[in-house]
């Protein structure tokens, strides 16, 4: 396990899949992240890539060809290696070398940067072609916060506050059998409960919004997720027997699931991103626990 930290956070983070599993707070003395019980959902703060969400089918044509794919992508199991590390900082570097040929027809670099400011904690993504062609891809966020964070609080006791783009009207989308379609225009965003029957209908997902937090009504602590310029963002609990698991994940995205309509070509996927040849994707989103 890789360790950063400051006078503020410790945050430690797995080298297979450059995956943040642990943030504790030194100033108040609270955990969290979410512990990555599998009894509710096995991982912490996956990276997704080179898809988000998932393909109709499973699969995607590309220049003629069929490829199978599963739900978000491979990125979040490859073991990185460490490419510049200080107290504060930490980089990791992934090349693909040739390997996901027979799922993904690129080759790539991704180099994923954890940087530590205060009660800050940045993720810078760079995404890198070695390609002769374009590329296309997609990449997001996945990070589960622990709630409650306090013994005495509840998950009734937390609410989410969306902050939309200036003058931009804010589109959700639902999930139906693994795939997306428009549900309207959203109002009512400035303050969400959190109820066990939020997420029952799987993922809120919403675009044109620059800032989630997660936060208690009686202790005030919780997260605020800054990911401005990322065109969707996901929220998200595993929802079992009638109830949602101790934690949320707000996951800003790059790129989106699969539409009921889409004629399965990568190049015309709804929310799909584009490198140039020999070029690179760069994006980041901020983490501010309170």
């Amino acid at each position: 396990m890789i360790v950063i930290e400051n006078d503020w956070l410790k945050v430690e983070i797995s080298p297979l899949g450059a995956e943040v599993r642990k943030v504790k707070h030194k100033k108040n003395g609270l955990d969290y992240m979410w512990t990555g019980d599998p009894a509710y959902w096995g991982r912490v703060s996956p990276v997704l890539f080179p898809i988000v969400g998932r393909l109709k089918e499973d699969r995607y044509k590309l220049e003629g060809e069929t490829y199978e794919m599963s739900q978000h992508g491979f990125l979040r199991d490859v073991e990185f290696e460490v490419d510049g590390q200080s107290q504060a900082d930490v980089s990791f570097r992934f090349e693909s070398g040739g390997r996901f040929g027979h799922v993904y027809p690129y080759e790539f670099i991704a180099i994923i940067r954890y940087t530590l400011n205060e009660d800050l904690l940045t993720v810078h993504w760079e995404i890198v072609n070695k390609n002769r062609d374009e590329m296309y891809f997609s990449i997001g966020a996945h990070p589960a916060f622990r709630i409650p964070l306090i013994e005495k609080e509840t998950i009734g006791d937390y609410n989410l506050h969306l902050i939309p783009i200036a003058n931009k009207n804010v589109m959700e989308y639902v999930i139906e059998n693994s795939l997306i379609r428009e549900k309207g225009t959203a109002n009512d965003l400035v303050s969400i409960p959190l109820t066990d029957s939020l997420f029952a209908q799987d993922a809120l997902i919403y675009n044109n919004i620059d800032q989630v937090t997660l936060s208690s009504n009686k202790s005030n602590h919780g997260v605020e997720v800054r990911f401005e310029g990322f065109p969707f963002v996901g929220i998200w609990s595993k929802y079992t027997d009638g109830k949602m698991a101790p934690f949320v994940c707000i996951e800003p995205w790059h790129g989106i699931a699969d539409t009921y309509d889409t004629n399965g070509n990568l190049k015309e996927k709804f929310g799909i991103n584009k490198i140039e040849p020999r070029e690179a994707f760069r994006a980041e989103y901020k983490m501010r626990f309170i």
